[in-house]
């Protein structure tokens, strides 16, 4: 005869097979996430550079780099353009996703149908979608440019002009990722319950006081949370700006990890560039932590 499980072998046998198979997923999430963004942090205390290389455990003054930063103008610029870019397109992409999710979240066959194209810019690798846009923002190929033409209103190139080149990016960023925010929303709206508007409508509330009073209310976690995720991932426009200006013109697109791979693949500046992509990383957190606090991310009220 087998012997007898006892409920307490057959718990620590279920934990040993559950630990046996979580270990290797953490250590290959440790070996690529934990160890480079120690080694990112500890090259941000050093003065490291290709052209010295031997500073590499230059630990004497490890807040040199971070007092450099500071001091720099066109790391401090780099951070406000940053802002303006996050703050755009965070705005437009759950602006237009809450539109569109509206739209579709009405009761037509159409729009059911019509729903999946909407997703197709998300699933565009970036580099597609930046040189979608490059044809789009170059006069002599853009169709766009040429039918603006032949009704007799040329437009110069927006991704030339300093005063226009940001907003371009924003707007191709916003093209891509709006149905991120938009299939987030529209779950929220699809698992809302009918009675409360319907209750609204017997009530005599209009369309726009049972959005304000009832729908909003209840997708504003929804919303709140699709804005962090969009936040977060808004440092993530290199691929748009490396392709449509490469940080130009002068250095009206140059945002902050822009300006950190220039200091350091251009000039080899390791270490400093560490260091503004450390201060990028903790100023990420900080913003989010500040917007899941302000946007109220907690359990609603039953």
């Amino acid at each position: 005869m087998m012997p007898a499980i006892t409920s307490g072998g057959w718990q620590a046998q279920r934990r040993g097979a559950f630990v046996c198979s979580l270990v290797p997923a953490i250590l290959v999430l440790l070996a690529i996430t934990l160890v480079p963004a120690l080694y990112l942090i500890l090259t941000s205390l050093t003065p490291l550079s290709l052209v010295n290389p031997n500073t590499e455990f230059d630990f004497s003054d490890p807040l040199r780099n971070y007092r450099e930063a500071l001091e720099d103008q066109r790391f401090v610029q780099s951070v406000w353009i940053q802002a303006r870019l996050s703050m755009a397109t965070v705005l437009a992409q759950v602006l237009m996703g809450l539109c569109i999710a509206l739209l579709l979240n009405a009761r037509s066959r159409f729009l059911e149908a019509i729903r999946t194209a909407f997703l197709i810019p998300i699933v565009l690798p970036p580099i597609v979608v930046a040189l979608i846009w490059k044809v789009l923002y170059t006069p002599d190929v853009s169709p766009l440019h040429r039918t603006l033409n032949f009704f007799g209103m040329p437009v110069a190139s927006l991704i030339t002009r300093s005063s226009t080149a940001l907003m371009a990016i924003a707007v191709a960023d916003t093209w891509q990722w709006f149905p991120f925010t938009m299939l987030i929303i529209l779950a929220a709206l699809q698992m809302m319950p009918e009675e409360p508007l319907e209750a609204a409508k017997i009530d005599g509330a209009g369309p726009f006081q049972s959005f304000w009073q009832i729908m909003l209310p209840f997708i504003r976690p929804a919303i709140v949370v699709a804005a962090l995720f969009r936040l977060i991932d808004s440092i993530k426009a290199f691929p748009l700006i490396f392709v449509l200006t490469e940080g130009g013109p002068g250095s009206a697109t140059q945002v902050t990890n822009y300006y950190a791979y220039i200091q350091a693949f251009t000039f080899s500046y390791w270490g400093y560039a560490s260091a503004i992509a450390t201060m990028l990383v903790i100023g990420i957190f900080l913003l989010s932590w500040l917007v899941s606090r302000l946007g109220g991310t907690g359990q609603r009220d039953e």
